[in-house]
């Protein structure tokens, strides 16, 4: 019990040690999480062993799990249905330009220049195709711009993307069973009633001391995901789907979404970014450089060739065109749950593993700190203000809408 105790005060010291280098460093706090987790893998590694950090421990990958998922949901609660709307021409464009590009031009690299079989090469076409919810939320998140339509169209366009790297990884790879359609049943169910049973169980049941509405969405996200985890899905695809049914209820609850928020970033996240970088093996990428450049540079120059045009052509110029193409640009979640897929299933070797993780994480903190650095649109920036109206006694602050 001690150990574990102590591991949890080393994660959290580590958080820690993220927030106030992202402070110091004017940089996402997931982006410095990342790089964090990667460092102290290396450096605790060598002083005390692989496996001092513990990132394969069961309950590190629970709560690591669990803040993917609720993330997740979160990302997808702050949907504008009207927003997506009005600009369902644009997200559906960009987020199809953005899985196809990179999908098409990764996997023909893997196969051409770094010299891997078909199947491991379309993996990493897949895996490289991805654009990262958590991480192009939370950066949302932190600035502000979850809250105005450029930061939502951009959110609605991460869907489209992942839905598209999701249902490749599905028909490509995972066999269609018996259990697929359960899935698919049961889903297309509770998706239909969640809009209606929800509010009405909110209303009779809610705003109570116990949390209700907290343990009832988690309830959601748990079994739904696990449901697509039985099918050979993953847990992450359901939550995203329930937070999108939900933003017009659950997304216009702020005082819900900000203890959902404090429950996610002020615990949960943590686990999930920093393991994430641990997964990073710096000997591998030193033992073969070349192999990290190669995918790095495919899907880097293949996703922002694609969406790049696609976004100019939808009237983003200038930073504002490429701030968003770099976030469409990032992968973590779907890419590194990909890359465990082909693991698992024997698609790829260790090796192969290795690489795709450490070019996921890359496209996840070089992307970003890019675009936070020299292309952040300083103009479509909300008012700090609003955080700071945010009453000190549990009274919601109305969100800025601009």
């Amino acid at each position: 019990m001690e150990n574990m105790w102590f591991t949890a005060a080393l994660w959290l010291l580590l958080a820690l040690i993220a927030v106030l280098a992202a402070n110091w460093l004017h940089v996402s706090t997931a982006l410095s999480e990342i790089v964090v987790g990667t460092v102290a893998q290396l450096v605790i590694g060598v002083v005390a062993g692989a496996a001092a950090l513990g990132a394969g421990s069961g309950w590190i990958t629970f709560l690591a799990g669990t803040g993917a998922i609720v993330l997740t949901f979160l990302a997808g609660a702050e949907l504008d249905p009207d927003v997506f709307r009005t600009k369902w021409r644009e997200s559906a464009a960009v987020g199809l330009v953005g899985f196809f590009a990179p999908f098409l031009g990764a996997a023909l690299v893997a196969h051409y220049v770094v010299g891997w079989e078909w199947r491991p090469a379309w993996l990493s076409g897949v895996a490289l195709s991805t654009t990262s919810v958590a991480v192009v939320y939370a950066v949302m998140l932190e600035l502000g711009f979850n809250r105005t339509t450029y930061g939502k169209a951009i959110l609605a366009a991460c869907f489209i993307n992942d839905l598209g790297t999701v249902l490749a990884l599905g028909f490509i790879f995972s066999p269609f069973t018996w259990r697929t359609l359960v899935f698919a049943a049961v889903s297309l169910i509770l998706l239909a009633a969640l809009p209606f049973v929800t509010p009405w169980f909110f209303t009779r049941y809610g705003a109570r001391v116990s949390e209700m509405e907290t343990k009832y969405l988690l309830f959601l996200l748990f079994g739904l995901g696990g449901l697509a985890v039985w099918s050979g899905s993953e847990a992450v695809l359901p939550a995203y789907l329930i937070g999108m049914v939900l933003a017009g209820t659950v997304g216009k609850d702020h005082f819900l979404i900000r203890r959902l928020r404090t429950l996610t970033f002020g615990l949960l996240t943590p686990f999930y970014f920093i393991r994430a970088g641990s997964f990073v093996s710096v000997p591998a990428l030193m033992a073969a450089p070349l192999v990290f450049l190669a995918l790095f540079s495919a899907k880097m120059i293949t996703k922002l060739a694609g969406v790049l045009p696609t976004v100019r052509a939808f009237g983003y110029s200038g930073h504002d065109g490429v701030y968003y193409s770099l976030m469409m640009s990032t992968g973590l979640t779907f890419g590194t749950i990909s890359a465990l897929f082909g693991l698992n299933h024997h698609i790829i070797d260790q090796g192969q593993y290795s690489h795709l993780v450490a070019t996921v994480i890359g496209s996840a903190v070089i992307p970003t700190a890019v675009a936070n650095s020299w292309f952040l649109p300083h103009g479509l920036l909300p008012e700090k203000s609003a955080e700071l109206r945010a009453p000190a006694f549990g009274e919601p602050a109305a969100d800025l809408e601009i």
